[in-house]
């Protein structure tokens, strides 16, 4: 009589287990399946390059090359398998960069022991933002380059991943001298380089939806 019992109660603690993580799996697929994939037919067209306007599918972001706050080649390799966020800034920005910088080196503490995640900003002055300028910049942010790449470069290239593979700016330019843009967004980038959520970089409850995004592509 005690095996049966014991018996039907492994059962049951089988069978709970494995329902439990049924629902499991299905909440973190579901979950990860409402979050969208953006191609640029999904951004305002003004946001896109006028010759990307028409692609409704397989979007992804371009590979790049930046240095970092060490004087480190930074690149697409850097960023392999990893879900990331990436924004646009320049350190002599007197208005909302220091509190989207402020809102990175937040994202940076909440995922300090999670190797997939990663951050990337990207300096759109970059014949102004040196690397020892950046320096500066990082160590005041606190800012841990295998975390967080603070980045320079090439303006045309910085200014064409903004408008072509990240889609964080409305206005055209050629990325010339006289080029500038200016956004608040931080784009969240998953391990497939899909861009899969876009953020006001300088509001809390923005910072609050990206973390919830980061936990639920992590786990895919």
């Amino acid at each position: 009589m005690n095996v049966i019992k014991k018996s039907r109660i492994s059962f049951s603690a089988l069978a709970f287990l494995v329902v439990g993580l049924g629902v499991f799996m299905y909440t973190v697929y579901f979950q990860e399946e409402q979050l969208p994939v953006f191609n640029p037919t999904d951004f305002n067209p003004e946001l896109v390059d006028g010759s990307l306007q028409a692609v409704s599918e397989n979007h992804t972001v371009s590979d790049f090359e930046l240095i970092n706050q060490n004087g480190a080649t930074i690149t697409q390799a850097d960023y392999e398998n990893k879900v990331y966020v990436a924004d646009f800034f320049f350190t002599r920005c007197p208005s909302i960069c220091p509190i989207m910088t402020n809102n990175m080196e937040k994202l940076q503490q909440k995922f300090s022991e999670d190797e997939v995640v990663m951050l990337l900003s990207m300096s759109v002055t970059p014949e102004l933002d040196s690397i020892p300028v950046l320096k500066e910049y990082a160590d005041k942010y606190g800012a841990i380059a295998s975390k967080w790449n603070i980045t320079t470069g090439d303006k045309k290239h910085i200014y064409n991943l903004a408008r072509q593979s990240y889609f964080a700016v409305v206005d055209e330019g050629d990325g010339g001298l006289q080029d500038f843009i200016h956004t608040p967004n931080f784009i969240l980038v998953d391990r497939k380089k899909q861009i899969r959520g876009v953020y006001d970089g300088t509001k809390d409850q923005e910072i609050d939806r990206l973390i919830g995004d980061i936990e639920v592509l992590k786990r895919k």
